[in-house]
């Protein structure tokens, strides 16, 4: 992770700031924006991976505005790029976009205005900014930066591979002189490395973000029969709220959205079998909505920026923890409380490994896969905190439990395992770290086969007797996940040793105890949390947005006054002010442009569009 002295660029930051101020109407940059703008005004390439919500857009907006030429960001959905580019339009930011949707006249008037030098930013998909035409003419510009958004999608060893981009690595011969960004939410040290080698970003600094995200309230529970009559439930329990539900089939999302709409929840589906017309009136009836349940497909993944959104439930499991938090991240954008709530299942990990089996791809691909597909269930069917895990995953050490989770807040049944890891450790180290969880799973049943007499010496042969050797599939897993045993990838076929040194000693003194999910009863397997989901929603009764008693009244007017504006634009409410800036405005009653101006999110674009509106709507509420 690169840090950069403050000596370095000071001019150009500060210009950046002013930007981010006057523009965006924001005070200072969060987390890591200024290294990584900071990096990019210098004219140097660079890699950052910040949570979704983390203002990864305004790492390349701002260098743009600040740096001389055309700003150019390569964005795999036309939703996405629809989103981002009516966003910076309100904000006063000379944008397009050019894509499959765009009519023939708006892309010649687009094109005037690049030719013209009028564009500050011009967003395009992998596919059409490589066509031959495409390149040529862009060549004949000054770019100020090449932007590759979701960068994920260039590696193999990711959730959302998209082999057309892998073509943007030519981008560095085509562009030498031109600084290039990759930008994602969620990448593991395997798919950082592949996005560096696949964009030819060797030598660029990186800036990894803490994937902590404390707005998200995690919750897991395994289905009972089908998960239709669950999902109603968790729905219903949550009215008047915006949500996404994630299925795994374009039939399952009909067949949910018309259960939803029967329990009178203004439910809408979405998949990629729809006409593009209809999904794309769908979008927008579900972002300029306060409150609305869109079923989908990952087909909707990453084109929904919608700020409001308080909850996602997975009807199915997704691929990998890196979709998981991609998909929850949907929720929660707007830094209030949101949740997260999986439901899952045996039969659901056995048709993800039977249908990456399917796949044609490349051996070693697959086993890494199968490997993410494990460690996504052995976090669902675990008993450590849901959002630590996830952070270990991406590398986060000495990370704290969230506190709020349905297992952190004690909702799932365990049991104490901790004298069997600690046979397991014990077994891990003795055997070197030389071989794979099937063989240390072997080892301790005593079954290994042609055993040498070295192994079958040893102290812990035999001796885990106590457990099926499924279960000590699920405790080798769990201590995977957990980091008291590491995996050396092994090109493809995993080792297994003792991990974190100081965690080992501590379940071995007892200071650290270990715990599994009790087995569920029957053959259902309906174990898990049951319904504290929904329970603890009620319980917790967490508002998404906190208004006080004497300022409700006028933050549901300014609701009602930008629900107007943005329906009269045809655009999403959030673009025109987010719920947060509308509660700002409610608790400061500005009775000035002046006044106003000073509160987060009004720049100065903003302030001249809708400035004398807010005011008047504020007036009415005087005294």
């Amino acid at each position: 992770m690169s840090s950069v002295a403050a000596e370095t660029a000071p001019a150009p930051l500060n210009a950046a700031r002013d930007i981010l101020r006057r523009t965006f109407g924001h005070t200072d940059f969060r987390g890591l924006q200024g290294q990584v703008i900071d990096e990019v005004l210098a004219g140097r390439n660079a890699l950052a991976v910040l949570p979704t919500g983390g203002g990864k857009s305004l790492c390349y907006q701002i260098p743009a505005l600040v740096r001389p030429g055309l700003g150019l960001v390569v964005s795999p959905l036309i939703a996405l790029m629809t989103d981002q580019v009516a966003a910076l339009v309100q904000s006063g930011v000379a944008a397009a976009r050019l894509d499959s949707a765009i009519d023939p006249d708006e892309r010649a008037e687009t094109w005037r205005r690049i030719d013209a030098g009028e564009l500050a930013l011009l967003y395009v998909s992998p596919e059409g900014l490589m066509q031959p035409w495409m390149l040529e003419r862009l060549s004949r510009l000054s770019l100020s930066l090449i932007a590759i958004d979701e960068a994920h999608c260039v590696s193999q060893w990711g959730h959302d591979f998209r082999p057309e981009y892998r073509m943007l690595g030519r981008l560095a011969e085509l562009f030498p002189g031109v600084p290039r960004l990759a930008v994602t939410a969620t990448a593991d040290a395997r798919t950082r490395e592949d996005i560096r080698a696949e964009l030819r970003l060797e030598g660029a600094a990186e800036f990894v973000a803490s994937f902590a995200r404390p707005e998200l309230i995690l919750s897991a529970e395994r289905k009972r029969g089908t998960a239709e009559k669950r999902v109603v439930e968790l729905v219903t329990a949550r009215p008047g709220r915006s949500g996404v539900v994630y299925a795994g089939s374009r039939e399952k999302t009909e067949r949910l959205a018309e259960a939803l709409r029967g329990a009178g929840v203004p439910a809408l589906a979405y998949h990629a079998g729809l006409d593009k017309t209809v999904r794309a009136r769908r979008l927008e009836e579900f972002l300029e909505a306060d409150a609305a349940v869109m079923v989908a497909t990952i087909a909707f993944g990453m084109g929904v920026d919608k700020p409001d959104v308080r909850f996602v439930i997975h009807a199915d499991p997704p691929a990998a923890i890196e979709a998981y938090w991609q998909e929850v991240g949907r929720a929660g954008r707007d830094g209030e409380p949101a949740e997260g709530i999986t439901l899952y299942g045996a039969p659901d990990m056995a048709w993800a490994l039977r249908r990456l089996n399917e796949r044609e791809v490349d051996e070693g691909v697959k086993q890494v896969q199968a490997r993410k597909v494990r460690q996504l269930y052995a976090m669902l069917d675990g008993v450590a905190c849901r959002a630590a895990a996830v952070r270990r995953y991406f590398g986060e050490a000495e990370v704290e439990p969230c506190g709020q989770c349905d297992l952190c807040a004690g909702d799932v049944e365990t049991v104490d395992v901790t004298v069997a890891a600690q046979k397991a450790l014990s077994a891990a180290h003795r055997l070197g770290g030389r071989f794979g969880r099937g063989r240390l799973v072997d080892h301790l049943l005593g079954r290994t086969k042609d055993v040498s007499d070295w192994e079958s010496g040893l102290s812990t042969w035999g001796i885990g007797a106590e457990l099926s050797a499924n279960q000590w599939k699920d405790l080798a897993e769990q201590l995977v996940f957990e980091g008291l045993l590491r995996e050396d990838p092994n090109d493809g076929r995993p080792l297994v040793g003792p991990g974190d040194p100081e965690a080992v000693r501590a379940v071995f003194r007892g200071d650290r105890t270990v715990s599994m999910r009790k087995p569920a009863e029957g053959a259902s397997g309906g174990g898990g949390s049951g319904g504290g989901a929904g329970d603890r929603s009620r319980r917790k009764g967490r508002e998404a947005t906190v208004v006080g008693p004497a300022d409700r009244a006028l933050f549901e007017a300014l609701r009602a006054w930008r629900a107007a504006e943005a329906k009269a634009q045809h655009v999403p409410p959030y673009v025109i002010f987010h719920d947060r800036t509308l509660a700002e405005i409610a608790a400061a009653r500005p009775g000035s442009r002046g006044a106003l101006a000073r509160l987060n999110g009004v720049g100065e674009a903003k302030l001249a569009h809708y400035g004398e509106a807010v005011l008047e709507v504020v007036s009415g509420f005087a005294g």
